[in-house]
């Protein structure tokens, strides 16, 4: 089966799709691109099936060239046989290969190889046979005595033998196999504390919980207990089964005398090379799950919180709150231009009417319609300050508010990015500016910081953080690219997430803008330093040139496709702006896509594409999701009582439940067992920023903990 086959087989798709997306990747196309321009080639694979594939196709390659690499160091070694090779050949895992290679790997001086240098090894030789009518082992041991040797006595030349037999048991490929499916099947992940303290970690004090069931984030709370000295992590498994299964194959029933000593030197392999490798291995692979797994969750949760719909037409005032430096302040226009920024003192303690006066009346001089509050220190009490400024203005429903995630601003204020940005403002005004614009255009802010900084994730720094980064960028990709870019406005660090287009290019592209003035046309990106060919390509389709002469400039229709976006509307003897709201997809449906697709000489993907494009010049796809829910007022955890019923936003999904939103500064959470129906991950019913409907289930403000369900009481 060659590696296409693996993977239309692995992913539940046809060999020919496989063939396509591997052609097209190596031709160095974006997956972005590869989702959106290519569905005829690869049949409409979805971008995360195509992600999928790439990552796999990559994996699977090293697998591939790890096989050469054994195989080559066989053939060095002399080693190498037709058996060998089919045993490479049917690996499927690393670590299979790894254990097939395993006997012949240059090794640290070992026991085995003292015993051989010693001579011992014929002696091994004939221990293995298990003979019944042999001579009495310490009969044969008397002949491989050699005091220059070292070897003095029966017993040492005994030792030296099972030594030597121990290291091949243990090298056996079979039998690590045989114990890897044994210690899958039976073996508990077992934690115990290291310190007579109580800490966070006091559920795992003593735990047990079987490797084949254990959840990825009780793996990745254990490994961090252990890394930070309180938890004992072990692998408890039967250790009759496990040396049973060791001796399989090696100890012959004959009745020979030397069948004792071959057992006792397969249960030395178990405990002395076997089981210790074993865990390491096990656990390894464990963690690697586990990572796997929690990647996918920060990747799952980055997603929607990208793609969390824009508050348009509005000036916003952000307010990043503090206590020792105060309330930092900014207020930007609907295009986010900084109109104003200041700092107050709002707390009880500093000067709260004064700080009253300052925000009334910034938010009457900028006419501010909506306010993005942090979530940081002092959040709680900057809300119910600003609550109090919005009845006392009386503005009604003309104001209101909202809590935004402040993970990364400050990562962000204090980066060289933002010094570009705003190099006259301070770090801290520079926070609330983004602050203010999350709520704006999330995905334009956000993609300013470092994904793993944003906070949608668990244990980012016991990750990866090479795949983690891979994982997240793929996603900031995929989410930019699925809305577009206004190429004469997007800041360098939004436009170098388009598809072919990197760091230096983008900064290339706004600075050839900023001398020579706005692109009137895609194809004027062409005279950008070193946008090539290639570039183009990938990069065109995704920006956008609003209010230029031709509206196909500010759509998806990628320019390869003008001419038949022309020629589709010519027949129907339209303009693109005519075709616009329905006249043109009614039209086309009229005639039939697949019959409209064979005039043309297009494939009919491609032709629902345009048709989908032309009918919403400029749309956003964020648009079509439900808006953020803006507040008016505050609530703390005394006002709550068991069964109020709350609208929330999900702030994050974890493998055991949804952290909500709902507007008392704690979030509560939803366990995965409080979800209206059964389900195995609760990213099957929520993810970030959906507004949901939940119940208060209890209150415990000594832990400050609020626990919430979905299943309406009664």
């Amino acid at each position: 089966m060659n590696i296409a086959e693996q993977l239309a087989k692995e992913l539940g798709i046809q060999s020919w799709q496989t063939e396509a997306v591997i052609a097209l990747l190596d031709e160095g196309a974006t997956v972005p691109f590869i989702a959106r321009y290519r569905k005829e080639q690869h049949g409409e694979l979805d971008d995360t099936k195509l992600r999928d594939l790439a990552e796999r196709l990559q994996q699977l390659r090293n697998l591939e060239q790890r096989r050469t690499e054994i195989a080559e160091s066989l053939k060095k070694l002399e080693k190498w046989t037709e058996e060998l090779q089919a045993e490479l050949d049917a690996a499927t895992t690393m670590a299979r290969l790894e254990d097939i290679y395993r006997p012949y790997r240059p090794k640290r001086r070992t026991r085995a190889m003292i015993a051989k240098e010693k001579g011992l090894e014929p002696l091994a030789d004939v221990l293995l046979l298990q003979l019944p009518r042999m001579d009495p082992p310490e009969k044969l041991a008397a002949a491989y005595l050699d005091a220059e040797k070292g070897v003095a006595t029966t017993e040492e030349a005994l030792q030296g033998a099972m030594d030597i037999i121990a290291e091949r048991v243990s090298d056996d490929a079979a039998v690590r196999e045989r114990l890897k499916r044994l210690y899958n099947r039976e073996c508990n992940v077992k934690t115990e504390a290291a310190k007579d303290e109580d800490s966070v970690y006091r559920m795992y004090y003593d735990y047990q919980e079987p490797l084949r069931t254990i959840p990825s984030h009780r793996v990745l709370a254990m490994n961090r207990g252990e890394k930070e000295g309180w938890l004992k992590v072990s692998l408890q498994v039967d250790e009759e089964h496990a040396k049973t299964g060791t001796r399989q194959g090696w100890v012959i029933q004959t009745g020979s005398p030397a069948s004792e000593l071959v057992r006792a030197a397969c249960d030395d392999a178990y405990d002395r090379l076997i089981a210790p490798s074993l865990d390491n291995e096990l656990r390894n692979e464990l963690t690697d799950r586990a990572q796997e797994a929690a990647i996918r969750v920060f990747a799952l949760n980055l997603r929607p919180l990208l793609m969390q719909p824009p508050v348009r037409e509005r000036v916003v005032m952000g307010l990043d709150p503090g206590i020792a430096h105060g309330c930092k302040i900014a207020v930007v226009d609907p295009t986010g231009r900084v109109l104003d920024t200041g700092v107050v003192y709002p707390l009880p303690h500093q000067r709260p009417e004064a700080a009253k006066t300052a925000v009334k009346n910034m938010i009457l001089r900028h006419h501010v319609s909506a306010a993005a509050i942090g979530n940081g220190t002092a959040s709680r009490e900057t809300e119910a300050f600003f609550v109090q400024v919005m009845k006392e203005l009386g503005l009604g429903d003309a104001l209101k508010y909202m809590i935004v995630s402040e993970a990364g601003a400050s990562v962000y204020s204090a980066s060289k990015l933002a010094a570009e940005e705003f190099p006259q403002f301070d770090v801290n005004l520079r926070s609330a500016v983004s602050i203010a614009r999350r709520l704006q255009d999330p995905l334009a802010e956000l993609v300013k910081i470092d994904p793993k900084a944003i906070g949608v994730g668990q244990y980012q720094h016991d990750l990866k953080e090479a795949e983690l980064d891979t994982a997240l960028d793929g996603v900031v990709e995929d989410c930019v690219n699925a809305v577009g870019v206004d190429v004469n406005t997007a800041s360098w660090s939004l436009l170098s997430h388009v598809a072919g287009i990197n760091a230096t290019v983008a900064k290339n592209i706004v600075a050839y803008r900023e001398e020579n003035g706005p692109f009137k046309t895609r194809a004027g990106l062409k005279k950008v330093p070193r946008l090539g060919p290639k570039a183009f390509e990938q990069a065109a389709g995704f920006l956008r040139i609003p209010g230029g002469k031709d509206v196909l400039e500010n759509t998806g229709v990628h320019p390869e496709s003008y001419d038949t976006a022309r020629a589709l509307l010519a027949k129907y003897g339209m303009t693109a702006r005519e075709a616009a709201g329905g006249a043109l997809r009614s039209a086309a449906e009229a005639t039939g896509y697949p019959a409209l697709a064979k005039e043309l000489q297009v494939g009919e993907p491609t032709l629902r594409d345009i048709v989908a494009e032309l009918n919403k010049p400029g749309r956003d796809p964020r648009d079509e999701l439900p808006p953020p829910m803006l507040r008016a007022d505050v609530l703390e955890m005394k006002d709550l009582k068991a069964g109020m019923e709350l609208k929330g936003t999900v702030r994050n999904v974890t493998d055991f439940g949804a952290f909500v939103d709902i507007g008392v500064h704690r979030d509560g959470l939803v366990h995965i067992s409080q979800f209206t129906r059964r389900i195995r991950h609760p990213s099957e019913m929520v993810r970030v920023g959906d507004v949901v409907t939940v119940w208060v289930q209890e209150v415990d403000t000594a832990k400050n903990r609020i626990s919430l369900t979905m299943r309406k009481p009664g």
